[in-house]
């Protein structure tokens, strides 16, 4: 069994990731702060100890990846998040950018399509810190509509459009944060959900991410 340790050089190195995420234009001190507490080598392999701390992504579990930080940084930054607010994230993943979020102090409501990884989060000891995240096995198109409305919905895959059903479960004045569009490229957008029904999106940079698929995978 993998044994974690948070040693001083790790946190040495955590520092540097910050100094680089921050150079590359997050300002969100909170944001910076969270990835600065979060030990992101436990979300690794061990075989990947010695590089964890580089802004970039690696692969985890089936095929998927745990998102570079300066991203996850990003999209946390666009969220705009408050204590105790309940955001909904789609794609678990490593869970790291859950753990982002319940740093921030908010509730999150996270969804995995993939069996494995959604198993492998419930034996994951470090998440045990975070009683503030939920996680859920399901189809992240379909959402959490028993637990909504939600205040904030983030979007951590490729989505190939905006889904209607995660908008229906958005408080009005709630706030998506999304990588929209199909193929290698996608754009990072916020949508707002206006009080007559319609929505505001603002467009950003472009990310890649994998992309947002139906349905569950046992």
């Amino acid at each position: 069994m993998r044994k974690f340790e948070d040693t001083y050089r790790h946190k040495g190195m955590r520092r540097k990731l910050v100094e680089v995420v921050r150079q590359k234009g997050i300002q969100d001190e909170k944001v910076l702060e969270a990835i600065n507490n979060i030990p992101r080598h436990f979300f690794l392999d061990s075989a990947f100890d010695e590089v964890a701390y580089e802004d970039r992504a690696f692969p985890i579990l089936e095929e998927q990846t745990i998102s570079q930080p300066y991203t996850v940084a990003y999209q946390s930054q666009l969220l705009e998040v408050k204590p105790f607010m309940k955001v909904l994230e789609i794609g678990t993943g490593s869970a790291y950018q859950a753990s982002v979020l319940a740093e921030l102090q908010v509730q999150v409501y996270t969804i995995e399509r993939q069996k494995k990884l959604f198993d492998y989060n419930k034996t994951f000891q470090y998440l045990r810190k975070y009683p503030n995240i939920k996680f859920f096995y399901g189809d992240g198109f379909e959402g959490l509509p028993t637990f909504g409305p939600f205040d904030r919905v983030i979007i951590t895959a490729a989505a190939p459009e905006i889904p209607p059903k995660l908008i229906q479960q958005m408080k009005v004045g709630g706030m998506m944060v999304i990588p929209e569009g199909i193929g290698d490229v996608q754009v990072m957008k916020r949508i707002t959900k206006l009080e007559n029904g319609e929505l505001k999106i603002e467009v950003f940079d472009q990310f890649s991410f994998v992309p947002m698929l139906v349905g569950k995978n046992d």
